[in-house]
């Protein structure tokens, strides 16, 4: 994968914000430095870091395996109320 300067702007601005907001330090050339960021912005609560960590996915081409759901989980998404019913 080839590191542009808009690949490494974009990971400059994630290395701080995950410092500052989870104590998280990841190098910027280590291997394997844009997925670490991408798992931490999946873990973010912060919306903005989020949406840094998919703008860096689009751009590096790259993106994390879909998380796996508990049963628990899984039970609570599909028996939550959705609304009345019609029929």
């Amino acid at each position: 994968m080839e590191l542009t300067k808009a690949v490494l702007d974009c990971m400059q601005v994630l290395r701080r914000r995950l410092r500052d907001e989870q104590g998280v330090d990841i190098r910027l050339s280590q291997p394997g430095a844009i997925m670490s960021m991408l798992g931490a912005c999946a873990e973010s609560l912060v919306d903005e870091t989020r949406a840094l960590g998919e703008r860096l996915s689009q751009l590096s081409g790259l993106q994390l395996a879909p998380r796996v759901l508990s049963e628990a989980e899984l039970i609570e998404k599909y028996t939550r109320y959705a609304g009345p019913l019609r029929g």
